[in-house]
């Protein structure tokens, strides 16, 4: 059993932006600010790798707009040097996947269901 790359990119992305959050009200405006440039940098970096080597669209989809809201970021990061503007755009990291997350698991969760299982009577007795 493998993990899936995009389960990993969007968990990556939680927690990067969960990192970047609590930094931007722990540290002052240019260290938050720098902060989140290296950060968001690297999640733009690896959201536009999952969008290029993904299989399914919605993965694509996925990763292009975490890379977007990174890209966003990073350069809002250095542009305006607020704290709560680098908290916003962590957030905004974080919901986005959240959402690709949900998306996923609920798409992989659709799937297990509608498999049936299906015994045919030589197993039955068998167990029994």
């Amino acid at each position: 059993m493998s993990v899936n790359a995009r389960y990993g990119i969007n968990v990556l992305g939680i927690l990067a932006g969960a990192f970047v959050a609590i930094a931007a009200v722990a540290f002052t405006a240019p260290v938050a600010g720098w902060l989140g440039f290296g950060v968001f940098t690297g999640l733009t970096v690896i959201g536009a790798l999952g969008a290029v080597f993904a299989k399914r669209v919605s993965a694509r989809i996925g990763h292009g707009v975490l890379g977007l809201v990174g890209l966003w970021s990073l350069i809002a990061a250095l542009v305006f040097t607020t704290p709560a503007l680098v908290f916003a755009d962590a957030l905004a990291v974080v919901l986005v996947a959240l959402v690709d997350l949900t998306v996923h698991e609920l798409s992989t969760e659709r799937v297990v269901h509608q498999l049936e299982v299906r015994t045919t009577e030589p197993v039955a007795k068998a167990v029994a």
